[in-house]
Order: C-alpha cells, then sequence, then structure tokens
C-alpha cells in the first residue's frame, strides 16, 4: 500500500502548483526587459558593425571594410597599448594595496570599522565628479611647477592611476575583508600550534584560502582598467596630442574614451569604424577576462 504524503508535503505541493503554471508570467517581464534592453541592442549593434550609417536607419552593408579600417587606425592601437599597460599597473597596485589594507585592518587594529568606511567612501563619488575633482587637485599641484597634468604623458598616466587607486582601494578592500573573514579558525589555530610564523602562515594558509576574493578582485580590476571612461574623459580628455605622420595621437586616451570620439567626432561616416571598434573591444574584455577566471580559479582550494 502506499504510503499517505504527511501534511506539510501536500501542503508545499499545493503552494507550488500554482507557482510551477504561473512561472512564465513572473519571468516574461525580466525576459522582456532583457532583451529590449540588452539582447537586441548587442545584435544590432554587431549588424551595425558591417555597415557605413550616419543613422541607425540608413545603414549599409559594406562587409569588413570597418574593422580593417579600425584595425589601421594607429590612433585605436596607440589607445590598445596604453589601455593594456594601464589595466595591468592598476590590476597589480589595486589588489596588492587593497589586500595589505585589508589584512591590517582584519588584524584586531582599534578603529577598523571607522578605517573601513573611510576606505570605502570614494567608491561613492561618480566618475565623472571625481575626474574634475582630482584635475583641480593636480592642477592646483603642478602649477607652482609652471605645467599642468595635460602637458605630459607620464602626469596623465600616474593621475589617472591615482584616481583609479583612491576610488577603487576601498571596494576592493571590503571584498578581502570577506575572504580574511571566511577562513577557517581552525586552519590558522593548527598553524600556530605547528610554530608557523605569520610570513608562513600568510603564504601557505591566508593566501591559498583567499583565492576567491582573488579571483574576483582581479576580475573586478581587470575589467574596470579597460573599460575605464568618465575618469578618463574628465581628467584628461586624451590630452596631449602627438602627430603621427598625418595622424593625431591623444597619448593618453583609453579604448573607451576612443570608441567615443570615433563615434561623435567631426566624420560621422566613421561611426561605422566606431562600431566595429567596439565589437572588437567586447571581444577583447571578453577574451581577456574568461582566461583571468579560468587561471585563478584554477589555484583556488576547497574548504
Amino acid at each position: 500500500m502506499a504510503k499517505k504524503k504527511s501534511a506539510s508535503a501536500q501542503t508545499s505541493d499545493l503552494i507550488r502548483r500554482p507557482i510551477a503554471r504561473c512561472f512564465p508570467l513572473f519571468l516574461l517581464p525580466t525576459l522582456a526587459a532583457f532583451m529590449i534592453g540588452f539582447a537586441y541592442p548587442f545584435a544590432k549593434g554587431i549588424y551595425l558593425s558591417f555597415c557605413s550609417f550616419t543613422t541607425t536607419s540608413n545603414a549599409t552593408f559594406i562587409g569588413f571594410d570597418n574593422y580593417i579600417s579600425a584595425i589601421k587606425d594607429p590612433t585605436f592601437l596607440h589607445a590598445f597599448w596604453y589601455t593594456a599597460l594601464f589595466a595591468v599597473t592598476s590590476i597589480v597596485l589595486i589588489n596588492v594595496l587593497a589586500f595589505l589594507v585589508a589584512y591590517a585592518l582584519t588584524s584586531g587594529i582599534r578603529g577598523a570599522n571607522l578605517f573601513r568606511t573611510a576606505f570605502f567612501m570614494p567608491n561613492l563619488i561618480g566618475g565623472i565628479v571625481l575626474g574634475y575633482i582630482w584635475s583641480m587637485i593636480f592642477d592646483g599641484f603642478l602649477s607652482r611647477y609652471n605645467t599642468s597634468i595635460l602637458m605630459k604623458t607620464e602626469y596623465g598616466f600616474w593621475g589617472l592611476m591615482i584616481v583609479m587607486l583612491w576610488q577603487q582601494i576601498g571596494y576592493m578592500m571590503i571584498i578581502y575583508i570577506a575572504g580574511f573573514q571566511a577562513i577557517p579558525e581552525d586552519m590558522m589555530e593548527a598553524a600556530k600550534i605547528d610554530g608557523a610564523n605569520k610570513f608562513k602562515t600568510l603564504i601557505h594558509i591566508t593566501i591559498p584560502n583567499m583565492m576567491p576574493s582573488i579571483t574576483i578582485c582581479t576580475f573586478l580590476t581587470l575589467t574596470n582598467g579597460f573599460k575605464l571612461f568618465d575618469q578618463n574623459l574628465a581628467l584628461t580628455a586624451g590630452q596631449p596630442f602627438v602627430w603621427q605622420g598625418t595622424e593625431q595621437i591623444k597619448t593618453t586616451e583609453m579604448l573607451a574614451l576612443n570608441i567615443f570620439n570615433t563615434f561623435y567626432g567631426q566624420n560621422t561616416a566613421a561611426r561605422g569604424v566606431a562600431q566595429s571598434k567596439a565589437v572588437l573591444f567586447f571581444i577583447l574584455v571578453a577574451a581577456i577576462s574568461l582566461i583571468q577566471l579560468r587561471m585563478t580559479r584554477s589555484k583556488e582550494v576547497q574548504q
């Protein structure tokens, strides 16, 4: 004889049946928003990258000409290498400094909560506002030397780096603090009993257990470094300029700003080229991010 279901199981079934019947109704608004807000514009953008257009309604298919023009564009190539250098430098500096700050704030120092709040606050300020504020700070400091942040490429690079560090270290610090707090206490106590000093504990216990946090923070700093736009626009706008043949190269222009300037420049015929640059930009960032995630996740340990 079949066993009768308990009252709780029957109640659970009664609750699930209406949800199971009506879940498409609840899913439809989210799916519609995704299709309208992301899937359709993304597919349309890929199509437009193969077209010549000034508005999306008068696009003419021209094949791979836009991609060939983008790859041959010296401003795009310079922006790519400049962005790559900036991204690599920012990944190292942000993660090392955020890790050290998190390590210090989880070591039992007094006022740790106050310091956490102070370090996190810059992340709440918008990028455009941050860029303009720091441009005034840098120019005020450099004015005593009769120069400006817009006068030298080195000034622009390290100016952007300082802004990036100031804004993002606090956010990454929060993730690292969560990682420190997730390390099992019995592992730390076992290391102390075995006589491991702080350095050996950090290398052999802390960092291996922190790999999930390192994976997340590395991914975020990598994508943020490549996608940086608003601070670049507000702080330097790509200046200073140099001439390479007949092309004017903006020496502190990053990839996102280069795409923006190409699309909204005086040559409206180059909008297709800008769209192809955006597709190449997406492929580049997606590929590098996936490689980074695979490399760092392979080093994570099971707790």
